[in-house]
């Protein structure tokens, strides 16, 4: 079991990872299905709504923080969602996009911190550990839906788009580590 629901009117997507009973709701409404897409076009479309909220969540907190250093890293993680976003437009207009087949490296760092909720006087630390906790859940999404897609260039952009994800982890894992763990 592993469908995926989405708000119809807010947008928030769960994933059931147990069944229950009666039927999940958001909004005051049922949530749709999304474990089965109609078309290529409709998981591309999710894909770049996606990259746009990632995008729009760092483009907000890098304008909300009050450090200078921390601005700039999350105007830049809002930079590469929208690389993202402008390399799934171009797959929707014929283009493609594989996977690499260089496999990125985990450090798990991430897999041992606890979960912070944003601030505007969130530090450096903090602001990692967000930023590292959004990009994992990002490649988990991306993975368990290549996995279950049926269709191979479906398979290969969810593919692709999960180890887009991994990297951006990657990158801040680290830094993490070079600047946090160094420190202590």
């Amino acid at each position: 079991m592993s469908d995926f629901y989405k708000c119809g009117q807010c947008g928030k997507m769960v994933k059931e990872i147990q069944e229950g009973k009666g039927q999940l709701t958001c909004c005051g409404n049922p949530m749709q299905i999304l474990s089965r897409f109609r078309s290529i076009n409709e998981i591309i479309e999710y894909a770049i709504e996606k990259e746009q909220e990632a995008h729009d969540f760092y483009l907000d907190w890098s304008n909300r923080l009050e450090t200078p250093s921390l601005k700039e890293l999350f105007a830049s993680f809002a930079g590469e969602e929208m690389k993202h976003k402008e390399k799934l437009q171009r797959v929707k207009s014929g283009g493609t996009f594989k996977p690499s087949t260089q496999k990125v490296t985990d450090l798990k760092i991430v897999d041992y911190l606890v979960d912070i909720s944003p601030t505007p006087e969130m530090d450096y630390q903090e602001a990692l550990i967000v930023a590292m906790k959004r990009e994992k859940a990002s490649f988990r999404l991306y993975s368990d839906l290549a996995a279950m897609a049926e269709d191979e260039d479906v398979k290969n952009l969810f593919q692709a788009l999960a180890q887009e994800e991994a990297k951006h982890k990657l990158r801040l894992e680290t830094e993490y580590e070079k600047d946090i763990y160094t420190e202590n």
